[in-house]
């Protein structure tokens, strides 16, 4: 999408808003693109790029003083756009690396990690993404800069940063020859209730990737 489909021909496009709404559009359209399944040998490295300049924006984002919306209350920007058909997409491309392993808060001590997935990642940053897009597109663009601000923070930031780092993982593997053969098995959807699936994951964790990702294993 070009800048004059996207901004105003009287935005400066050294303005911080435009900068932010241009890279964060630039992702929406990259990870669709890829969500399509045209070039899988390519998919990863690719999404390695995006993923790692998505995070420049959120960078910039939560490095800019608090950006207060207009209005006391968020207008509403209608429904969501759906996600589900990308996640599936980009979960059937990855697979069988989709999954990996996520500690949530490496500040909290004693969090033992647990299985992620690429795609479900992927679908759940675009909807945070595109949620503010709205706002953008609607002419709200402080709205848009807050939500995106403070999705940043309790949501899509650690989401793709996490992402990011197993993407670059997973490139990292190939680069050296390291074979991911170990990770076959992980799954986080069998339909267990939530703390049977945290007592699973924790189990499945230890024995099949707790050695390839240096962990200690359960004692």
């Amino acid at each position: 999408m070009s800048d004059a489909t996207l901004h105003s021909t009287t935005m400066d496009p050294d303005d911080f808003a435009v900068q932010i709404a241009d890279q964060i559009e630039s992702f929406l359209v990259a990870v669709t693109e890829v969500a399509k399944g045209d070039e899988p040998d390519s998919a990863i490295p690719f999404l390695l790029l995006e993923v790692s300049q998505l995070l420049l924006a959120g960078g910039r984002l939560g490095a800019h003083e608090d950006i207060v919306p207009d209005e006391r209350y968020e207008p509403d920007s209608g429904p969501d756009a759906d996600a589900d058909d990308l996640r599936e997409r980009l979960a059937a491309m990855l697979d069988p690396v989709d999954v990996y392993s996520e500690v949530f808060d490496p500040y909290e001590p004693r969090k033992a990690p647990v299985p992620a997935r690429i795609s479900d990642d992927l679908a759940d940053v675009i909807t945070d993404l595109r949620h503010g897009m709205a706002h953008y597109r609607a002419g709200r663009t402080t709205e848009a800069l807050w939500w995106w601000q403070f999705s940043y923070f309790s949501n899509w930031g650690s989401t793709a940063s996490a992402t990011l780092r197993a993407l670059q993982s997973l490139v990292a593997h190939v680069r050296l020859n390291q074979p991911l053969e170990e990770l076959d098995g992980l799954d986080t959807d069998q339909g267990l209730g939530d703390d049977t699936l945290a007592e699973e994951a924790g189990r499945v964790m230890a024995q099949e990737i707790a050695g390839p990702l240096g962990l200690r294993p359960v004692k």
